[in-house]
């Protein structure tokens, strides 16, 4: 991320990586489930708009 990011867009970004883990880890584990895959992907979209936003 880039130096310019606040402490909410860094806990965004670190929640958003331990997101992508958790779901790995699920598919993993107990078979792939679309909807925490669409979850996730709509955290990460929030994610960068946020990264997106402060960099602008």
């Amino acid at each position: 991320m880039a130096g310019t990011t606040d402490g909410s867009t860094k806990t965004m970004g670190v929640l958003t990586v331990g997101g992508l883990v958790a779901v790995t880890a699920y598919t993993v584990a107990l078979g792939s489930n679309g909807w925490l895959w669409f979850g996730w992907v709509v955290l990460g979209l929030i994610t960068l708009t946020l990264v997106v936003m402060r960099t602008t």
